[in-house]
């Protein structure tokens, strides 16, 4: 019996380059990437719980998240970087950031562990996510306008996950694998050790199933921490 291909992913490359190769399901592609050096992964990484605390403003000119874990302890944060002065006058003035472009850093204790850039748009959001030292990781996709919105987690030019909102407004998002399997969920109603800490609007809860390997361990963790920047922001700015 004749087994299944493997699932997408980044394998050794058949070619003999040294790298990894893309395979997409069905055939390699030409992706190749040399694999990063080996190192401890982010804490962030290893956390079934995170927290996701947007910091209050009186007038939001620049994204900034802490993030916990299940216990309330802050293990990391994400910052908007590369704001001019006549950009923030822009973002005082009106309130069409989408026209705008962002660029995050996500950090944990030993640095920044992922930039994250999603341009300007028009109606589709798209974020590109790299690491520190510019290689790329993958792209988080909006693959719709209408009805509940889904972004795909795009490795590649190939599909290895998906953010699907089950409910806009309940804050409920479910993120799967490239099967379809869902690998974390994010919503505002966990019911977790830190549910007295973690009960404003400001405050969302990211859950993460199993360990997961990269690069959808970073995707996942990416598309977690801009959930309120690429997916939720436009909409309430337009609203």
């Amino acid at each position: 019996m004749t087994k299944p291909p493997p699932p997408p992913g980044w394998y050794p490359d058949p070619a003999g380059s040294g790298g990894v190769r893309w395979w997409d399901g069905q055939d390699w592609t030409g992706h190749v990437q040399q694999p990063p050096a080996a190192g401890p992964r982010s804490v962030l990484l290893e956390q079934p719980v995170l927290v996701v605390e947007q910091k209050t403003k009186l007038v939001e000119l620049t994204n900034e998240y802490a993030v916990f874990d299940g216990n309330g302890q802050q293990l990391g944060a994400v910052v908007q970087v590369g704001q001019s002065g006549l950009r923030k006058a822009f973002r005082f003035v009106s309130r069409y950031d989408q026209f705008l472009t962002h660029r995050l850093e996500v950090r944990d204790p030993t640095g920044v562990v992922l930039v994250l850039t999603r341009p300007a748009k028009l109606m589709r959001s798209r974020v590109q996510v790299t690491r520190p030292d510019g290689s790329p990781v993958g792209e988080i996709v909006q693959a719709n306008v209408l009805g509940r919105i889904r972004f795909d987690l795009v490795v590649g030019g190939g599909l290895v996950g998906a953010v699907q909102a089950e409910n806009w407004r309940a804050w409920d998002f479910a993120i799967t694998d490239a099967g379809g399997v869902e690998v974390a969920r994010i919503t505002k109603r966990w019911e977790g050790l830190a549910r007295t800490l973690f009960t404003t609007a400001d405050r969302y809860v990211v859950q993460v199933h199993r360990r997961l390997a990269e690069p959808l361990a970073d995707l996942v963790l990416a598309a977690a921490l801009t959930v309120d920047t690429a997916l939720k922001q436009d909409q309430r700015g337009l609203n």
